[in-house]
């Protein structure tokens, strides 16, 4: 390699470093013996919760996890369950988020309905059925910055002297059977009075949200905001196709006018749900029943609404004829939405205004919450 070149590979490594760091946070992760970091958090029962609270279990078990991450939410039942066989015997578990919820971009959110603010915390815990403390740090990110974080789900397993004695992973396998228990295994020990076998592993899962990818987040959304918009035109035969669907994409089609107040005002919640759900197997179109003689007022909307996605104009005939061929089922009044299923079935429909809460709550479910179910 000539001197230049590899000069200049010195120097593009250092500035992608440099860049990096600029919203990475290094953290040590706390070691084997120490003294349990004091916390004074809020939980989604709106208490704030302390140490001192758990002062009289033999065991403190704290599983920072999260709402949004695949990973954390493939772990959900076997924490509840881990909470449920361990309780009777006066071990105490807390689920700590640990993430600020301004740090996660949107395309961060593709696997989940919610993010990870408290109040996104106190729906998501009720709906899956959290019986224990669910404590959000994601204001100062302190007592996970004291812990360590490296990723969701982390476990600390403290003894009842509240010294560390397990540092790690729930369990080896995040899609299938686990074959190496470990943090189990870790309680198990204790209980007996033993030492733990095996005190620290590796973590897996989503990387803890630190305020300083504040700035990523931040240039995702002007990323996306400066995407071209445009709007074409379609004629029948490519329209019953896309209504055909036969891709492995989910379809959400949403038929609107640049008359109708309620669909432009609905247009930055489909912006929204597009950015999360679009490095998935999903699509957003838009179709605008206006004629095709005033695309440049709706093309206007679309453009001041950034709804960069496959926006379309039908000009195969009136709006009976558009009926017919997108859903007949749609009676006519706007705004009024679809999500076709791979292979042309329409799954949901929702006539006026969307709740986009819904809508992402029906995606989620239908694409897959964890990388087992991926599509």
């Amino acid at each position: 390699m000539h001197t230049a070149t590899l000069r200049l590979s010195v120097l593009l490594f250092l500035l992608a470093t440099t860049a990096q760091g600029s919203f990475a946070k290094d953290v040590k992760r706390l070691e084997i013996g120490s003294s349990c970091p004091e916390l004074s958090l809020p939980g989604v029962d709106d208490r704030i919760h302390k140490l001192s609270d758990f002062a009289d279990a033999k065991l403190l078990v704290v599983v920072f996890t999260c709402n949004h991450c695949p990973t954390a939410q493939a772990y959900e039942e076997r924490v509840i369950k881990l909470d449920a066989d361990y309780r009777s015997r006066g071990v105490r578990l807390i689920a700590i988020s640990p993430n600020d919820p301004q740090a996660v971009r949107l395309d961060e959110l593709g696997y989940t309905d919610v993010g990870d603010t408290l109040e996104d915390m106190k729906y998501h815990a009720n709906r899956v059925g959290f019986k224990f403390p669910y404590l959000y740090d994601g204001e100062t990110q302190r007592v996970s910055t004291g812990f360590g974080v490296l990723a969701t789900p982390h476990v600390f397993i403290f003894d009842q002297q509240r010294k560390l004695r397990y540092n790690g992973r729930i369990d080896d396998e995040e899609m299938k059977a686990p074959q190496s228990h470990d943090a189990r295994n870790a309680i198990e020990q204790l209980l007996a009075g033993n030492a733990v076998s095996v005190e620290t592993t590796r973590v897996f899962g989503c990387s803890t949200k630190w305020a300083e990818k504040r700035k990523s987040a931040k240039q995702s959304l002007a990323n996306w905001d400066a995407e071209p918009v445009e709007l074409k035109q379609i004629e029948a035969g490519p329209l019953k196709s896309l209504v055909a669907n036969k891709t492995e994409n989910y379809r959400l089609v949403n038929l609107w006018s640049f008359t109708c107040v309620p669909c432009i005002a609905e247009q930055p919640k489909f912006v929204t749900i597009n950015r999360m759900y679009r490095k998935r197997h999903f699509e957003f179109i838009t179709i605008v029943t206006d004629d095709v003689d005033r695309s440049d007022v709706a093309l206007k909307a679309l453009k001041r609404n950034k709804v960069a996605c496959r926006n379309l104009v039908f000009a195969g005939g009136n709006r009976d004829e558009l009926a017919e061929i997108v859903d007949r089922a749609w009676q006519g009044p706007l705004p009024y939405t679809i999500l076709i299923a791979p292979g042309g079935k329409i799954v949901k429909r929702w006539s006026d205004e969307i709740d986009a809460q819904e809508v992402k709550t029906t995606l989620a479910d239908a694409l897959g919450r964890t990388y087992a179910s991926r599509k």
